[in-house]
């Protein structure tokens, strides 16, 4: 049972709590509003009638509940996220290279790779620790509210997002090309995101509510991602093995 003030039904107010009956006073030019006490049905029933039904969700949603944005704000930033990985690799294998001195003396490859590595820490203490840091002191909350769990789960994020600019770096000074090292990681990224995150949280329905077109987009993905670092062109081409026919013969010892 719930008790709704039937004059607030008219301004799409039906999820009030209840409320004592205001009292006649003498002198009111109008008494105040009926409280009736009605049964779920019989309620529902009344608003559909006092509401029209474009706003019969009212009944069912919370009226402080935010409107979704129409705004595509949140495009952009996905769009302004893919330019940025999708040049990372590019910018991270040119400062590589410029780092070796012209007309100087040679620094070992290896050498390279931890200078490039260092000013990408560089960045990231720039991007990631002072940037929200200022937003965070602008609201009030830079030294409180964190929690132990959060900030450990957080920092291990952290060491994985290293871990793989890392990576990245390491498979350039190997031989890897930009272009086939972030097609590959690009493509098998989501793959693993996908998959950790459906074992992590199994489907409500189990595995069987799976639909075929997730495991489609997982045997693509790596397809795609065999086909890139197979037929990459900037890949050197496979040395041509010997046939029997012109087999190198050895040549009879002279006494």
């Amino acid at each position: 049972m719930i008790c709704i003030r039937v004059s607030h039904l008219r301004h799409g107010i039906a999820n009030r709590p209840p409320f004592p009956p205001r009292k006649a006073q003498a002198g009111d030019a109008h008494p105040p509003p009926k409280t009736v006490l009605l049964g779920a049905s019989r309620c529902r029933r009344l608003i559909n009638r006092l509401l029209p039904l474009d706003t019969d969700h009212i009944v069912r949603t919370r009226m402080n509940s935010a409107s979704p944005s129409t705004s595509n704000t949140w495009l952009l930033l996905t769009f302004l996220t893919v330019f940025s990985w999708g040049v990372y690799g590019i910018l991270l294998h040119k400062g590589q290279t410029l780092m070796q001195p012209v007309g100087g003396a040679q620094i070992p490859a290896a050498i390279l790779r931890y200078k490039a590595f260092l000013f990408v820490g560089v960045a990231y203490f720039l991007v990631a620790v002072l940037a929200p840091l200022f937003l965070l002191m602008s609201k009030g909350q830079a030294f409180s509210g964190y929690t132990s769990s959060g900030a450990v789960w957080s920092l291990i994020a952290g060491i994985a997002g290293a871990i793989g600019a890392f990576g990245v770096l390491l498979a350039f000074a190997e031989g890897g090309k930009p272009p086939a090292v972030m097609s590959i990681v690009f493509a098998g990224a989501p793959l693993v995101n996908a998959l950790i995150g459906t074992i992590l949280h199994p489907p409500a329905k189990g595995w069987g509510s799976v639909k075929p077109q997730f495991w489609i987009g997982i045997l693509l993905a790596v397809t795609g991602g065999f086909l890139v670092a197979r037929f990459n062109p900037g890949s050197p081409a496979p040395a041509a093995k010997p046939t029997a026919g012109n087999a190198p013969t050895a040549k009879p010892s002279q006494s």
